[in-house]
């Protein structure tokens, strides 16, 4: 249930997110502890003349949820509201941590179908922004959303599902923070499964040349490209009958801390004081991660920690055109001076009928670059974006790019659709900020 706290509310403060590449000062930010008290901050907001936006944990490389106005905290709307283990659904408060629904999901033996690799944010945050996990045949964690609970602009609460509100719920369930405050959220659930996960070295060329056939044969393909290299890691995870074999200790500390973040963060932190040093580095780096074999729950193979702090930026191009896109980018790669020290990541999605997913109305295969923080990225990301725009790609939300509202209104078929919705829902735009005017218009 709620934390039974008395809601806050103080001066702002300087707020900062993950990477540390978007600021802004707010004038006060407010921590509810109930869904009338966020209410009331709401309409406070809009009687004081200020905008108004909620902030997860931060992890957003856009400035989606930056403001001059009044800054929402949910980390008191938090924790599970109800399960409904007949229709198998869990509602669960807005500013719950996914870490924190995953473990309580599993010790109720239940399990979200698909999640991204990471679980720090928000679950408001996490699908307000399009986060994803790579998947055959289930998609995004907002496409695992069955019903939504909004505080509009006019501080009315709306309770949205594919019978109640259905065209707020179309929309709502990737919505940037256009539409309102989302206060809950309720997903649909399974019983808890196994998979297996295998995860193995392979090079680039064969996983291209394979990649439909690997797609196909896997309920959850992802890999891994080293720029500077022809070598990629793969990992294949599909459901399993058992038994549970998780990864030891020891081969968990070596690969996953040692490697893949205490060593992987002095090789980059290397690399920024010495870019020369990043193409012999790489090709040490790529080799280093041997292939393994593990059986567990879900968010224990879905999800791995990220200690080592880096900019990204991420497209979804059509899955038909993954092989040339991807081609493409490390021809322009090897032909630079770019020195790129982090692997370049690869999943897929099924198409999803959200207005504004990534994956709306197209198989998708995703690509994301990362930069180390605090080494210049623009070039680089630059470089990206011309040959994913190429492609017809869709930003990630919450990940670095430079589209506009008119670049949107092409690629997105349904985009029409969700600018009106907001028209109705905020017309004074009490939920707008500078990056809501890029990328939808005024």
């Amino acid at each position: 249930m709620s934390t039974a706290h008395t809601g806050s509310t103080k001066s702002g403060e300087a707020w900062r997110n993950w990477a540390g590449n978007v600021t802004s000062r707010p004038v006060r930010e407010v921590t509810p502890a109930s869904v009338e008290e966020l209410t009331a901050a709401v309409r406070r907001a809009a009687e004081d003349g200020l905008k108004v936006k909620a902030v997860g944990t931060g992890h957003s490389f856009t400035a989606a949820a930056a403001t001059d106005g009044v800054l929402i905290r949910p980390q008191l709307l938090t924790g599970i509201r109800t399960i409904d283990r007949e229709n198998g659904t869990v509602t669960v408060e807005a500013g719950t941590p996914l870490k924190r629904l995953n473990l309580a999901l599993a010790r109720e033996g239940l399990s979200l179908t698909n999640m991204g690799d990471i679980m720090e944010q928000t679950v408001s945050g996490a699908t307000s922004t399009g986060t994803h996990g790579t998947g055959r045949d289930s998609a995004s964690i907002a496409a695992q959303i069955k019903g939504l609970e909004l505080v509009t602009a006019s501080g009315e609460v709306l309770t949205c599902s594919e019978k109640e509100n259905p065209d707020v719920f179309a929309a709502a369930r990737i919505g940037i923070g256009a539409l309102g405050i989302v206060t809950a959220i309720t997903f649909a659930v399974e019983p808890i499964f196994l998979l297996t996960a295998r995860e193995e070295p392979m090079a680039f060329d064969r996983v291209l040349a394979d990649f439909d056939e690997l797609h196909a044969e896997n309920e959850h393909f992802e890999f891994y490209w080293f720029p500077h290299t022809g070598n990629c890691n793969t990992k294949r995870n599909n459901r399993s009958a058992g038994p549970e074999a998780p990864v030891s200790r020891i081969s968990g500390f070596v690969e996953d801390e040692l490697l893949s973040n205490g060593l992987f963060q002095v090789v980059n932190s290397i690399g920024r004081a010495a870019p020369a040093t990043i193409p012999a580095i790489a090709k040490i780096s790529s080799k280093a991660l041997s292939a393994r074999t593990y059986t567990d729950i879900p968010y224990k193979v879905f999800t791995s920690p990220r200690r080592v702090r880096f900019v990204e930026m991420e497209y979804a191009v059509p899955r038909a055109a993954l092989v040339e896109t991807l081609r493409e980018l490390k021809t322009m790669v090897d032909r630079s001076s770019l020195r790129i020290s982090f692997p370049v990541e690869v999943r897929t999605a099924p198409a999803d009928d959200i207005a504004l997913s990534t994956a709306s109305d197209r198989d998708t295969a995703y690509i994301a670059v990362h930069m180390y923080k605090g080494t210049p990225y623009q070039r680089y990301f630059t470089a990206a974006e011309q040959i994913f725009t190429a492609h017809e790609g869709r930003p990630h939300w919450g990940k670095v790019h430079t589209r506009e509202a008119a670049y949107f209104a092409e690629v997105y078929p349904r985009f029409a659709e969700f600018t009106a919705l907001r028209d109705r829902l905020d017309p004074d735009r009490l939920f707008g900020n500078g990056y809501l005017r890029r990328v939808l218009g005024d």
